[in-house]
């Protein structure tokens, strides 16, 4: 497969009459938004604001992170199985739009969402900080299961993404890349002297609101299987989790998967890039055993030398993470995981809730346990009240003077295992 991504710079982002992109500022038509997402009968009251680096601004409690983009050329559109027909993408030509998102907000439905701080301490641990941002604010009307609001809220994200995605559809990329897999067996052929590589993504799927979806498709329901790198660029997986802000991978994660990013750069170089496996983290031992063993058989049946796996979350999913490092492993491949760390304020407890020798190459994000005091900001997007629920806060951490104490943990994307953020710790 082929793909090109061409970006369209985004600088600014400011409100209009129009919805628009001109010399580098995406103009929004504030009341456009609004009746798109008042189209879903589960809100009582929408709103949009905007959020730019270096303002005064902290969003909380966040949701999803959504870059907008527009299918323009090649099978399927933007977010297939959600917004698109279920058509498999990841070639043609894809718009996106560089520098901005669009983040969803309101009366959350769990108590494991983020704090974005737009600039001060809290903004140098959180990618979107450095992003343009337009922020929905979506309120649920009253006695709205948290399933429901979970859905209405992720969809209405992907809606508006896909309406500013659509502005840039007959616009000239400021930049275009290129990424390209071959079929397997061409590929083995291209480069037969250099080691054979893939990527293991483990997805968030643990249970109800736990979820991410392939193709519309929730990952607890499938089983471990094979996609061309570039199908993941091109939007076939979305976030729909409420898991901890600090480690999740909202939507914008899995469209700038970094580890991807860098493996294409590698590929034809040092590594010959095979593709993805991906494979869920479920809550059952059998249903773990089940996923971690066809895991490793596909990287037993594609004659891999090595692995990088990333994990999503942390404490059940840690057993998922060391089941399949172990068994690939012992499949003959070499494996490195990626993770984060909870090893206690003082970082001295263990960091993972499993372990084995055979998981002798690690990549840590941070320590999610460690605390941080984000100072006030002059304007709140969202509500303010719940930084005291939210996983990594605790009763105590908002100050009278609008200042929090938390842990890394509730900062949205502060220890993400990717590797999408600053953290990371050599060990001697």
């Amino acid at each position: 497969m082929r793909l090109e991504l061409g970006h369209i710079n985004i600088k600014d982002v400011q409100f209009g009459s129009e919805t628009k992109i001109d010399n580098g500022t995406l103009f929004v038509n504030k009341d456009e938004i609004i009746s798109i997402v008042k189209e879903d009968e589960h809100f009582t009251s929408v709103d949009v604001e905007l959020a730019r680096p270096g303002e005064s601004v902290r969003i909380t409690p966040v949701k999803d992170v959504i870059e907008p983009r527009v299918k323009v050329e090649g099978p399927g559109g933007v977010f297939p199985g959600m917004i698109s027909k279920v058509e498999t993408v990841g070639s043609g030509k894809t718009y996106v739009l560089k520098g901005c998102a669009v983040v969803t907000t309101g009366k959350i439905v769990g108590f494991q969402e983020g704090i974005i701080d737009m600039t001060g301490p809290g903004a140098e641990y959180t990618p979107f900080s450095k992003l343009n941002n337009v922020v929905l604010v979506c309120e649920p009307r009253e006695g709205l299961k948290q399933h429901e609001h979970e859905k209405a809220l992720r969809m209405a994200g992907f809606k508006i993404a896909t309406y500013l995605g659509e502005v840039a559809r007959e616009l000239t990329p400021d930049t275009v890349e290129t990424f390209e897999t071959l079929p397997l067996l061409e590929n083995l052929e291209k480069y037969p002297d250099l080691p054979k590589v893939a990527y293991v993504q483990m997805l968030q799927s643990q249970g109800l609101m736990h979820d991410t979806y392939v193709y519309g498709v929730d990952a607890k329901q499938i089983v471990p299987t094979i996609l061309y790198p570039t199908e993941i660029m091109d939007g076939a997986i979305v976030s729909g989790n409420c898991v901890s802000a600090c480690d999740k991978n909202t939507t914008y994660h899995h469209l700038n998967n970094p580890v991807v990013a860098d493996m294409y750069k590698a590929h034809g170089k040092e590594i010959n890039f095979l593709g993805v496996i991906i494979t869920n983290e479920n809550v059952y031992l059998a249903d773990k055993e089940r996923s971690s063993n066809w895991t490793a058989k596909l990287t037993e049946y594609l004659g891999l030398d090595g692995v990088i796996v990333s994990q999503e979350g942390f404490g059940n999913p840690d057993t998922d993470l060391i089941m399949n490092c172990k068994k690939i492993e012992k499949k003959g491949v070499r494996t490195v995981i990626i993770t984060d760390e909870y090893a206690g304020r003082d970082g001295a407890s263990q960091s993972l809730a499993d372990a084995d020798p055979l998981a002798d190459a690690v990549v840590t994000g941070g320590n999610a346990n460690e605390v941080i005091t984000l100072p006030p900001m002059d304007k709140v997007i969202g509500h303010i009240d719940y930084v005291d629920t939210i996983a990594g806060g605790f009763d105590g951490s908002l100050n009278k003077d609008g200042s929090i104490v938390v842990e890394l943990q509730a900062i949205t994307g502060a220890t993400n295992e990717l590797g999408f953020n600053k953290l990371t710790a050599k060990g001697y």
